[in-house]
């Protein structure tokens, strides 16, 4: 497609390059596709006039997009070349003070008996935390507020007792009797809650 372009130094329109591209190898329903894959690269010009889109390609234009394409490559090999020196010269100041020596096994070997220790003991330190002091005034604290949720509904429950007896005297039985299918007893009363002293539970 771009010998149509070098060989004519003219300006095509997108039919007129489907009936040339045959000529040239091209099959007439690929030169849409090829010709557009070209204007993508820079080595075909595109421009709409009017209501038509026309493209050329001089050869002094592609040799100069040519040029430009090395001249990038050349800059990116550069830099690349730069960024290598760069890295090796930084893993060899990173090797500095690693050689393999009996110093530096030695350390290792003390630093993995040291990290073992550590793990050793913070598994034992999980072992314990059900006799932590913070632990068990935080349930101390949940016990607390359980028993006081306890007797308020405790209260609730005699103050409904009460409201019953004084409205429904005549159903005294049948409230009695249902008092104690839903579990209230005669020795239902509000809770009493013991001081737990902490050795105890530590214990």
């Amino acid at each position: 497609m771009l010998q149509i372009f070098y060989e004519s130094q003219d300006f095509f329109l997108l039919k007129e390059l489907e009936k040339l591209g045959p000529r040239k190898g091209v099959i007439s329903q690929s030169v849409k596709d090829v010709v557009q894959s070209l204007v993508d690269d820079d080595l075909v010009s595109k421009e709409k006039i009017g209501t038509s889109v026309y493209f050329w390609s001089l050869p002094s234009c592609a040799g100069n997009q040519l040029r430009n394409v090395y001249r990038k490559l050349e800059s990116d090999l550069q830099n690349s070349k730069n960024r290598l020196e760069e890295l090796t010269e930084q893993c060899k100041q990173l090797k500095k003070g690693r050689e393999e020596s009996e110093e530096r096994e030695e350390a290792l070997a003390e630093l993995k008996a040291i990290e073992l220790k550590h793990k050793e003991l913070k598994d034992e330190v999980l072992q314990y935390a059900d006799n932590d002091p913070a632990a068990f005034e935080a349930m101390k604290n949940a016990i607390d507020d359980a028993h006081a949720a306890a007797n308020r509904w405790t209260d609730n429950i005699f103050t409904l007792r009460q409201w019953c007896s004084n409205n429904f005297p005549q159903a005294k039985e049948q409230l009695e009797n249902l008092y104690k299918e839903v579990g209230m007893t005669e020795d239902f009363d509000y809770l009493e809650l013991s001081p737990t002293p902490l050795s105890s539970v530590i214990d």
